[in-house]
């Protein structure tokens, strides 16, 4: 019996070894007899929706050593510190180090250095193609792209978002080597291609960014601003013609060492802070009026029906103000477009009580707030929109005018571009196309529907009283003869520890064009300017450049009215 165990348990672990741990015991051998040099892939690159190229690379080696191979450490060691502009005693150490199979000497060496080392053929150490990372526009879109670390692989931005199509796959060269790895005379390398990663062709137009980067650059300047911000949409699908935050950095540049201003810096603030719109925001509200009312809902008020011309507002005990004074007959017997034309917060705080919590709030969830917008990109936000059931009525009437909500400056552009251009909501997109290194499109994006919040009919009503209030209204600074741009200005005041930071504000406006047939949106935002703070002054000459920029590069024709 005890025979018989002995023998079954002979014959189970010889199977274990010859048939279950095979494959391990097979890659110890190989990694025992042989030495890899490894062949980087080629990391794919980025384009512009034109085919510019937006991030590249740029060849560069790394160069490696397996001391059991070294013969001459000490005259290697001296031709390496020579060639590398390296400490000779820190290269002797490496090539004396027997505890490690293979140790990196160097990164990212000139191909004139390697070309001396190679000539010199030290014995143990050699090198492989390691690239760098290339961007030519230097710091345009630098928080869209993003960058690369040491090894290659994504950080930040859409290098990180999308490293598994970029980074493509590792190759080989396997030498034969003895016990020590000291290689074989006469043995044959076995050689395993690299497969370089796929390029990405993004929705970005280089040429809108560059004009959104000048604009804003102009804006932070002038006003000494804290930050300034724009993103421009297409209207139609949703693809993302420009991003930009300000301040910014140099991609080829990168502040490695100081993380903190990194962290700052590389930041996409368009996607992944929140901050309280104001009057940017009234055109949400508006538009669900505007709807409610061509639904038949009688608490809507009428395009035609005129609000109370009192200053004040007042909601559970708290006073709510129009920032006129409304004397000499100011704001009096206004309309919902004059509304919009004099950004007067009681009207909207009147439309926000009317429809109620429940309606407007399956408003907000048409137009997407309180969620991501499912842009291809990490770290996105998903706003700050208080539960509708524990919600104040005086909290309530202030989201009407776009305070006691927080959103990102993309959710903000997004839904007022639903309200412009037939009331359909599309996920935003940044990749148009995803190519292999043959130039086969392998992956295509197209416009998702999301949600449509308003119809057709109230989106055309909205967009011309948009028209209104840039041709006759506070947005007149972004006004282009013979362009109809529509568009509403914002001025929030920000908020410290709970409290009002006094002198500190947002000014922003967002609009869009040509107002008949609207393709192109841009939302500025210019954060804690210095001096003059109305979004009437501050940004809506801003998205006037912007699309001055759009209609020079296009050639756009003037609109017939």
């Amino acid at each position: 019996m005890a025979i018989t165990f002995l023998f079954c348990l002979f014959l189970a672990r010889f199977f274990y070894i010859q048939v279950i741990w095979q494959d391990d015991l097979n890659a110890r051998a190989l990694d025992q007899w042989t030495r890899e040099i490894p062949i980087s892939a080629g990391r794919g690159n980025i384009y512009d929706t034109n085919g510019e190229l937006l991030a590249g690379n740029t060849a560069a080696y790394s160069i490696f050593a397996r001391a059991n191979a070294v013969t001459d450490a000490e005259g290697g060691s001296l031709l390496l510190s020579e060639a590398l502009g390296l400490s000779y005693d820190d290269i002797l150490g490496k090539l004396t180090d027997k505890s490690h199979s293979e140790i990196v000497v160097a990164k990212r060496v000139d191909k004139s250095v390697v070309q001396r080392i190679e000539g010199a053929e030290i014995a143990g150490v050699y090198y492989a193609r390691d690239d760098v990372r290339f961007y030519p526009y230097r710091q345009l879109a630098c928080q869209v792209l993003g960058f690369t670390s040491y090894d290659g692989s994504g950080s930040t931005g859409l290098e990180q978002y999308y490293n598994n199509f970029l980074a493509g796959e590792r190759g080989e060269i396997l030498f034969e080597t003895d016990l020590v790895g000291v290689d074989l005379d006469g043995a044959a390398a076995a050689y395993i291609p690299a497969t370089d990663g796929m390029s990405l062709t993004l929705t970005l137009d280089y040429r809108i960014q560059s004009v959104s980067e000048q604009v804003m650059e102009a804006a932070l300047k002038e006003y000494n601003a804290k930050a300034a911000r724009a993103i421009v949409l297409d209207v139609t699908d949703f693809s993302v013609l420009s991003m930009v935050n300000l301040p910014s950095y140099d991609l080829n540049d990168i502040p490695r060492d100081d993380l903190s201003a990194l962290n700052r810096l590389s930041r996409n603030a368009l996607v992944s802070d929140v901050y309280e719109p104001g009057s940017t925001f009234k055109i949400v509200t508006a538009a669900a009026d505007i709807e409610e009312y061509l639904q038949g809902n009688a608490a809507a008020y009428a395009p035609n029906r005129i609000f109370s011309s009192a200053r004040t507002r007042t909601v559970d005990g708290t006073t709510i103000r129009c920032w006129s004074d409304h004397a000499n007959g100011k704001h009096s017997n206004q309309t919902l477009a004059e509304a919009l034309n004099n950004s007067c917060n009681p009207c909207f705080v009147d439309i926000a009580l009317s429809l109620g919590k429940e309606t407007f709030y399956d408003y907000l969830a048409a137009f997407q707030f309180g969620r991501a917008t499912g842009l291809d990109f990490s770290g996105e936000a998903i706003g700050m929109l208080l539960p509708e059931s524990t919600l104040r009525d005086c909290d309530f009437a202030r989201i009407g005018f776009g305070q006691t909500i927080a959103v990102t400056p993309l959710q903000l552009a997004c839904a007022s571009a639903a309200a412009v251009n037939g009331g359909r909501y599309y996920a935003p997109r940044l990749v148009k196309e995803i190519v292999d290194s043959d130039g086969a499109v392998i992956e295509q994006t197209s416009p998702v529907l999301l949600s449509q919040p308003i119809g057709e009919e109230a989106s055309e009503m909205l967009t011309s009283m948009l028209e209104g209030v840039v041709r006759d209204g506070s947005g007149k600074k972004a006004y282009i003869e013979g362009y109809r741009v529509a568009g509403k200005t914002g001025t929030a005041q920000k908020y410290e520890d709970g409290r009002i930071a006094q002198g500190k504000y947002v000014s922003s406006f967002v609009g869009c064009f040509p107002a008949s047939d609207p393709r192109y949106l841009a939302l500025v935002i210019v954060d804690e300017p210095q001096g003059a703070y109305y979004g009437s002054t501050v940004a809506a000459p801003c998205a006037k450049q912007i699309f001055e920029g759009i209609i020079d590069i296009f050639d756009l024709p003037p609109v017939e009215e």
